[in-house]
């Protein structure tokens, strides 16, 4: 089983054929950045239209079941995020609304300041709103995960504790390994993982130790030097591919229209697009690599299957419903 659980691609039938070549089972997809609620809509219509033109390619994901239709029937299931809180706008009732539509991830910040919480660009900390508060308990009973992938410490660390399901950062490495903004202390990891949560890799070249130039050996081993210390089980694959994107898309992840400034984020005025991938992982074909990566390093058979994908379907399983 292979599970991908954050990609931002350039959306193509070309995209569609190479995840069912590379074998990806399900994809875990961000359909809004800075977009209010009804622009989100939108892009749900645009994806329920892929779903009806690539039916033997594709299908919409809403439940952990769907992964298995997905394997048997030779397709991805597509399951649906967002990176930032502003679909809800400041309306609580939308945590259900968009639940519904077949949203299953909601990161409470997008680097900045949220009505929810502190993103990890921001100077100051002062962790979970009052609106974050009531919205995580929202998301804990309709089935919505709580995503703190471009959140700071502090936020992380309170939503770990304030969230009674497990919650999860779908798209980050260690900081310890790559000192990026936008990775993850290990006071931050423990807290998602003790609590039940899922750290999920990321590939996006900005996180990698050596950047595009991170060996596949180097990714692998801090995978498994992971694994040793916040349990195998807690991890899995978020690799970040935003393939066949225009660099205008990344400047719309890092402005959106919250500034008149142009604002590079991870990359520089020198560098301000896309970075380019590593040679061993450029698109969704090339997932094998890590796999044999894995088990070169010493993972053993089960753990790799659990990185790969069994982890995330696991979690899915136990956390897209709703409570009673």
């Amino acid at each position: 089983m292979r599970i991908d659980n954050l990609q931002y691609c350039n959306w193509s039938e070309k995209i569609f054929r190479q995840m069912r070549e590379g074998g990806v089972d399900a994809v875990h997809v961000t359909i809004s950045y800075h977009e209010n609620f009804r622009e989100t809509v939108l892009n749900f219509e645009q994806w329920n239209r892929w779903f009806e033109q690539f039916p033997d390619l594709i299908m919409k994901g809403q439940w952990a079941s769907d992964v298995d239709t997905a394997r048997a029937t030779g397709r991805t299931a597509i399951f649906f995020g967002f990176q930032n809180p502003s679909p809800i706008e400041d309306d609580i009732g939308l945590v259900e609304i968009v639940h519904t539509l077949g949203a299953r991830f909601m990161q409470l910040t997008y680097n900045n300041q949220s009505l929810l919480a502190t993103g990890c660009y921001e100077a100051e900390d002062p962790g979970i709103t009052r609106m974050g508060k009531q919205v995580i308990k929202e998301m804990n009973r309709v089935g919505l995960v709580v995503d703190m992938s471009h959140s700071a410490d502090r936020s992380t660390i309170e939503a770990a504790e304030l969230s009674t399901r497990p919650i999860a950062i779908t798209h980050a490495n260690p900081h310890v390994w790559q000192p990026a903004l936008r990775n993850k202390k290990d006071d931050v990891i423990r807290a998602v993982t003790e609590n039940g949560g899922m750290f999920g890799f990321s590939l996006y070249p900005h996180h990698l130790k050596g950047k595009s130039n991170c060996t596949l050996q180097d990714f692998c081993e801090m995978i498994a030097r992971t694994a040793d210390r916040f349990g195998v089980a807690h991890l899995g694959l978020g690799s970040d591919l935003c393939q066949d994107q225009p660099d205008s898309i990344v400047e719309w992840m890092r402005v959106g229209r919250w500034s008149k400034e142009i604002d590079y984020g991870e990359g520089s005025a020198a560098a301000p697009g896309f970075p380019p991938m590593p040679q061993w992982f450029r698109d969704n074909r090339d997932f094998g690599n890590i796999e044999q990566g894995l088990s070169d390093v010493g993972m053993s058979k089960d753990e790799v299957a659990g990185i790969m994908g069994g982890n995330w379907y696991r979690f899915y399983a136990e956390n897209f419903t709703p409570h009673a």
